[in-house]
């Protein structure tokens, strides 16, 4: 069964895709993007870096690059209910600005709104630390160590409107070690992170087809 694009079009050298990578954290998986887009013959470019951490180390890897970064703050003025839209409408202004083509979480750890994911829906992708759909969530690292399982890894997905639920594109297989520790855990899986990200985005930004069938 043929899939279908996730994007309206194919980039190239010449007139690559335009990304926008979301960031909360250290940026390293940013970083590696970013490094994987100074190759000539990559399709696909990042135009501007989204936090919502004013202090987000990230920040000093968008600025190596000389990339803009928007830092957009929930606003703990606007009454709770509302806060999470109110935030998104206001990076959504701003994306609109950069004509951005696809959306990359790298560490971004805030929930999107339903409303944000279908303004953009299939156009936002992810990477989560772990073989989806085992060990959902924001610590996926601690939920392996006390699970004893002994296979962990790392996915890349489209975003949907559920948590981490989104159709898979990819994975990777890292093993669990009986003496490991929640950091080395976290390093071994984010060297695939690192390797297999930029090359899923590669092929996105080519028009690869993905079945998106659930």
């Amino acid at each position: 069964m043929g899939g279908i694009q996730l994007l309206s079009r194919n980039g190239s050298p010449s007139h690559p895709i335009r990304i926008a990578v979301f960031f909360s954290g250290s940026g390293t998986g940013m970083n590696a993007l970013l490094e994987h887009q100074t190759r000539s013959d990559c399709v696909h470019t990042t135009v501007v870096c989204v936090t919502d951490k004013k202090d987000a180390k990230g920040v000093d890897f968008a600025r190596k690059y000389n990339l803009p970064v928007i830092i957009e703050s929930v606003d703990v003025n606007v009454p709770r209910e509302e806060r999470r839209r109110e935030q998104e409408m206001r990076i959504e202004q701003e994306l609109l600005e950069y004509d951005v083509d696809l959306i990359v979480l790298s560490g971004y750890m805030r929930i999107l709104t339903p409303q944000f994911v279908e303004n953009f829906y299939p156009r936002i992708v992810n990477i989560h630390p772990s073989l989806l759909p085992a060990f959902p969530g924001a610590d996926a690292h601690t939920d392996v160590l006390a699970s004893g399982v002994l296979v962990s890894g790392c996915t890349v997905h489209v975003v949907d409107a559920g948590m981490d639920t989104g159709t898979i594109l990819a994975q990777c297989r890292v093993p669990v070690f009986e003496n490991d520790t929640r950091p080395h855990l976290a390093k071994r899986v984010q060297i695939e992170e690192h390797r297999v990200y930029p090359k899923v985005i590669d092929l996105i930004c080519s028009g690869h087809q993905f079945d998106l069938d659930d």
